[in-house]
């Protein structure tokens, strides 16, 4: 049997042939390198820090770390004080995410994770992860955001798993091939922009027809979508990735993007648990109100 080759007009490379058994190099991955693993469970012991008020939250400022801080200052915009929060800052960078305390919370030591202090029904604290959860758990807990009818909720819960789902394709497919990889592959970014582009367009269909993701009511659908696809559309999340994508083309995904970043609950959210960024805008930790103040948003 001779060896497949991929025809030169593919312009795929032919070099790489799996091994039969896989073994980890651990210093292979590119500037990930020293943060991922193919095993679970804590590298050292540290515990993790609590401050004053019952909502602590372990996170970095990724999209998925922007979707519970911007639903914590949503939740306080609207006027729910039992919101207010301790934000830590998890810098996965160092390792962080693989201390003691923080699998305690999540043993899959990814942020963002969440304690509850005081839960509705009074008992032992409640540890969440998973950002899909934390937002489903918060807006059950303070009833808003997430709709009572059975049929308008299906259709919150129907876009919170869509991106879910495919964030992934985007951001560890797309955005890791075309900003990230140690090398530029042309069939894993062609492969991944062409679903970021299908992606794109389901939403922007959707926005044609319905003022938010979720149906006519501003939803934690929304502030879980914005972060990953409301920042791509306004060509703010991955480097020149707005002019490759040609986001502009996708009309009425622009307008719901703009309309979200105007609201002070995601201005503020999207900042939080940021280590690094122009002056003013970003704030590593957060722990009261008046932590923006100085801050120019």
């Amino acid at each position: 049997m001779t060896d497949t080759k991929f025809p030169p007009e593919n312009n795929l490379p032919a070099g790489y042939e799996p091994p039969k058994v896989w073994t980890w190099e651990p210093g292979n991955g590119g500037q990930f390198a020293s943060i991922n693993r193919p095993i679970a469970g804590p590298t050292h012991e540290k515990e993790l820090p609590v401050g004053t008020h019952p909502l602590q939250l372990y996170s970095l400022g990724t999209p998925n770390g922007q979707k519970v801080t911007i639903l914590l200052e949503e939740l306080l915009a609207a006027g729910h004080t039992g919101a207010e929060y301790d934000a830590w800052l998890i810098t996965i960078g160092k390792g962080e995410q693989f201390g003691s305390g923080f699998v305690a919370v999540n043993p899959n030591s990814k942020i963002p994770a969440l304690m509850d202090h005081q839960p509705k029904d009074g008992g032992e604290p409640v540890r969440l992860f998973e950002s899909g959860s934390i937002l489903v758990y918060l807006a059950e807990k303070f009833g808003v955001f997430l709709p009572s009818d059975p049929r308008a909720k299906a259709e919150v819960m129907n876009w919170l798993f869509w991106q879910m789902g495919s964030a992934p394709f985007v951001g560890g497919g797309f955005g890791h091939f075309f900003s990230y990889a140690p090398v530029k592959i042309q069939y894993a970014i062609d492969r991944y922009a062409m679903e970021t582009k299908r992606q794109l367009d389901v939403l922007n269909r959707r926005l044609a027809e319905s003022e938010f993701v979720g149906g006519s009511e501003y939803s934690i659908a929304d502030m879980a979508i914005w972060p990953w696809y409301g920042r791509l559309a306004l060509d703010s999340s991955y480097p020149n990735a707005g002019e490759f994508l040609s986001t502009g083309d996708y009309e009425h995904l622009g307008r719901w993007a703009r309309q979200l970043a105007a609201r002070t609950g995601v201005k503020r959210g999207s900042i939080v648990n940021k280590a690094s960024g122009d002056p003013g805008t970003f704030l590593p930790e957060r722990h009261a109100a008046s932590d923006f103040d100085a801050l120019t948003l």
